[in-house]
């Protein structure tokens, strides 16, 4: 179901909509009109559709080409029991409905595949394994800028996420990644939104108290 909320540019904000090579609509698809949402559409989300988020936003930028994020697509009816339990309550109701949940958490053995995605630097892996606290400040950052970019993979796709932190992250640990090897930053519930999906627009810091030159 579509629904419609006032995103329109005011006359400072158009000002500088022009100069991005992104046409406007797909500026809109992918942040102006887009937000989180609550409530789902039965329309299910395909494991294509997925493939294809990935295979869009694999490409983003992490440091040293740390790729940590590992997701969990939750979709027996047994695991979507066991992390709506582990949900906070505001966050049960929806996570049960929704057509499609992920499990975004950070492999902390990330450093194992830098031969393979860092090859041009023999000693990366060494570096990472040498120090365990740099290590899963690396993957949890990386992990977390991937989870970012997945947000507007599904935003491209033209489905909506629902990201959420409300949740017991150690209990979802236990239960998803029992080996250890993972911590659980965010899970997410997506597909098409539904009736009354949407919160009102919160509003966001003007350009003025952000940016500084030095």
């Amino acid at each position: 179901m579509t629904q419609t909320h006032d995103t329109s540019l005011t006359a400072y904000e158009a000002e500088f909509a022009g100069p991005l090579v992104l046409d406007e609509a797909a500026q809109d698809l992918l942040f102006r009109e887009a937000r989180t949402a609550n409530t789902f559409s039965d329309e299910p989300v395909t494991d294509e559709q997925v493939q294809a988020i990935y295979h869009l936003v694999k490409w983003a930028p992490t440091s040293m080409n740390n790729q940590p994020l590992r997701i969990v697509l939750v979709r027996s009816p047994q695991a979507r029991g066991a992390l709506v339990d582990l949900m906070a309550d505001g966050n049960k109701a929806k996570t049960g409905s929704a057509p499609l949940v992920a499990i975004l958490a950070a492999d902390l053995d990330f450093h194992d595949e830098l031969p393979r995605t860092f090859p041009h630097f023999p000693g990366a892996r060494d570096l990472f394994a040498a120090d365990d606290r740099v290590r899963e400040s690396a993957a949890t950052l990386n992990a977390a800028l991937q989870i970012a970019y997945f947000t507007l993979g599904v935003r491209a796709a033209g489905l909506a996420a629902g990201p959420m932190t409300g949740l017991d992250a150690a209990a979802v640990d236990r239960e998803f990644f029992p080996d250890g090897r993972h911590r659980t930053l965010v899970v997410m519930n997506i597909g098409h939104p539904g009736d009354d999906a949407w919160l009102e627009r919160l509003p966001r810091l003007p350009y003025e108290d952000v940016v500084t030159t030095a």
